[in-house]
């Protein structure tokens, strides 16, 4: 076969070269000048670098070697770009990553301010330091105002005299025993009665008779816990004015008489309304003692009798 045109039906027989040898010089084969292999008639399937076309109808493809000149502002997307996935091959293309800050000197952004938070952190810790220690003050200061306001000494002075009292219910301590009037040893004209209304022992009844020396009433205590000081309590009730009495523990006489005053302020002659008590202060041995209330002389002993109990020391009106 000789170089030139061949007489060949298709563009793949040409010779694109036949340009190049006399006889396809002579055939008139030209070199290409913008399409075509140099024949006449030839197929146009030579393009310039750059003007072929790919994707959407009229975009251009740059020269080899060139960057593709940007179809729209900064920004702005092309109006002509086609995804990656839509192209030939798939996926889209993967980008380069930019490296993380690492804290570096020639890093160009700026990392975590740690230094602030530090000094947030330790702020927040501050404040509720603070809080707390001034919670705390203020509940001592409190807790101080309250023990100020208590007080250490009792707010009633005891006293050496009995209180006026139209009662005769205190009970005993420590179970110490109590003992109605009309249970006790009656001697010298004493007896019991009812009719004078106020009297706390049972039933009402109470000891009349006791205003004539040698009357007596006697109690035989039993079960005292241990020797000491006791106050002995009777109660009694005088027609509006003051008697006495004398007590006698383990067969010695007190010194000091039992005041039977007019405590309930009575009326002359009125016992309904005279009921009050007294006390003497004694010594007790641990278990049985005798203690006798008697008119002796000297004695007003112008008074009804109802009731006598102990209380452990010495108590005063308290009892």
């Amino acid at each position: 076969m000789t170089s030139g045109n061949n007489g060949a039906s298709t563009p793949e027989d040409e010779d694109p070269f036949g340009y190049l040898y006399a006889d396809g010089q002579a055939n008139g084969a030209q070199p290409p000048s913008g399409g075509g292999y140099g024949y006449p008639n030839s197929v146009n399937r030579v393009r310039a670098v750059g003007q072929r076309q790919y994707g959407q109808p009229g975009q251009q493809t740059a020269a080899y070697g060139q960057i593709p000149q940007q179809q729209g502002a900064y920004g702005q997307p092309n109006a002509h770009y086609a995804a990656p996935e839509t192209l030939p091959g798939g996926g889209a293309p993967t980008a380069p990553q930019q490296p993380a800050y690492n804290g570096g000197a020639g890093g160009r952004g700026r990392g975590p301010n740690t230094k602030g938070l530090l000094i947030g952190a330790i702020a927040v810790v501050a404040a509720v330091v603070i809080g707390i220690g001034v919670a705390m003050m203020n509940g001592d200061s409190q807790n101080d105002k309250a023990s100020d306001g208590a007080s250490s000494t009792p707010s009633a002075q005891q006293s050496s005299e009995p209180s006026p009292s139209n009662s005769n219910s205190a009970a005993a301590q420590d179970d110490l025993p109590t003992i109605d009037a009309k249970a006790l040893r009656l001697d010298g004209g004493t007896t019991t009665a009812s009719d004078v209304k106020g009297a706390q022992a049972d039933g009402g009844v109470y000891v009349t008779g006791f205003n004539a020396v040698g009357a007596s009433l006697t109690w035989t205590v039993n079960g005292i816990p241990k020797s000491g000081k006791y106050s002995v309590y009777v109660g009694y009730s005088v027609p509006g004015k003051d008697a006495t009495a004398t007590l006698t523990v383990n067969g010695t006489a007190s010194k000091k008489p039992v005041d039977l005053k007019n405590w309930a302020n009575a009326s002359g002659g009125d016992y309904e309304k005279g009921w009050t008590k007294t006390y003497n202060y004694v010594q007790l041995n641990k278990g049985t003692n005798t203690i006798k209330l008697s008119c002796e002389q000297g004695n007003q002993c112008d008074a009804l009798l109802d009731q006598m109990w102990l209380v452990k020391g010495w108590v005063g009106s308290g009892g």
